[in-house]
């Protein structure tokens, strides 16, 4: 089938949500029955030729960028002939997503697509499929430990590095500001030190100014109301996640008087991350300036094709796939296909390859 991958096949303890988490992954203990893993070359117990139901679980639905991943999900499902349920929202909640992968194996799934919300809290949820002998497809976030089968993932050091660039070409000397993600994930922290070393290294007259925002909303715009306060002379934003920081960011700078257009004086140059339809409508404005468009589309057909073929017992190694990816060997031992995210500016915002562009 074309779009195929290149078949390169092989025959926080302490804290009330680590608590939450543990209580889950005891729970769950509890209810199911260890089965053993499968074998290197044997076909995984839960979906004997790659047939059965497919749980796919999602972190949250406030954000623009998980709800076109989530309408992307039963049309790549039907393309690549997988039957799954109804998808679960986790409502970035660790501890639910883990009660929701109990659930989905109790109702006897024959494989997991999951988008970790924490990438420790998440080996609890994968150990139990695991024990099901259910293969495990993750998106978006690579776990730290814990078998899934293929991790399904753009390169998010590559994230910090592009909006490093951008930036420092853009905003020669001065203040820059990056609102980061949940540091739990894996995503939140290899974008936040891309991003600071890449500037440390190839801008050094810029200063970076840091908000922890844990993918909030809410947080995002208080932390950066408190910063412009205080720091009135940044130049640039870089926004780890423009689903859930574009707007806030926005309306931030608005209520300031400090939203300009590109070119007008005073302008903040903002890169952002995601490449959801809205960022590429404050391009075309003027408001922000690029963003680096993580694949939604492809994020649900590639999950769907790696949880058929773990099904069926399929193995893969690392090298170049048939769509302009790379899967390679994380320092855990687990394989992810490095999908491609590009730069978006004004020179491309209406590129009809884009997925941002496809959304109705």
């Amino acid at each position: 089938m074309a779009g195929r991958t290149v078949r390169n096949r092989s025959s926080r303890a302490g804290t009330p949500r680590a608590a939450r988490i543990a209580a889950a992954a005891a729970c769950a203990s509890l209810v199911l029955t260890a089965c053993g893993s499968t074998t290197d070359n044997a076909a995984p117990a839960g979906g004997e030729g790659g047939e059965g139901k497919v749980g796919v679980i999602l972190p949250l639905l406030t954000s623009p960028f998980w709800q076109s991943y989530n309408d992307y999900v039963p049309k790549m499902a039907k393309s690549e002939d997988v039957d799954t349920n109804k998808t679960v929202n986790s409502n970035s909640d660790p501890s639910q997503q883990i009660t929701d992968i109990n659930n989905q194996l109790n109702q006897g799934v024959k494989g997991l697509v999951v988008a970790p919300l924490d990438s420790a809290a998440i080996s609890a949820g994968l150990d139990q499929a695991e024990r099901k002998g259910v293969p495990v497809v993750a998106v978006d976030v690579a776990p730290e430990k814990g078998k899934v089968a293929m991790v399904v993932r753009a390169n998010n050091v590559a994230y910090g590095e592009k909006a490093c660039d951008y930036l420092g070409k853009q905003v020669k000397t001065g203040k820059v500001v990056q609102i980061m993600g949940d540091l739990a994930s894996v995503n939140g922290r290899e974008r936040s030190e891309a991003f600071r070393t890449c500037v440390k290294k190839k801008y050094p007259k810029l200063e970076v100014l840091e908000i922890p925002a844990k993918w909030e909303s809410d947080t995002a715009a208080s932390k950066l109301d408190t910063l412009l306060n205080s720091n009135p002379d940044i130049k640039g934003i870089y926004m780890q996640a423009g689903g859930v920081y574009l707007a806030p960011t926005l309306q931030t700078l608005k209520s300031k008087g400090m939203l300009k257009k590109t070119g007008e004086k005073g302008h903040i140059t903002v890169i952002s991350n995601d490449g959801i339809p809205q960022e590429f409508d404050a391009i075309r404005k003027g408001q922000i300036d690029a963003t680096v468009s993580q694949p939604a589309d492809a994020y649900a057909k590639y999950g769907m094709y790696y949880i058929k073929a773990a099904m069926k017992g399929e193995k893969f190694k690392p090298g170049p796939t048939d769509h302009d990816s790379t899967i390679v060997k994380l320092p855990s031992g687990i394989l992810e296909d490095q999908l491609p995210a590009p730069l978006v500016t004004k020179e491309n915002v209406d590129d009809s390859k884009l997925w941002g562009n496809t959304v109705k």
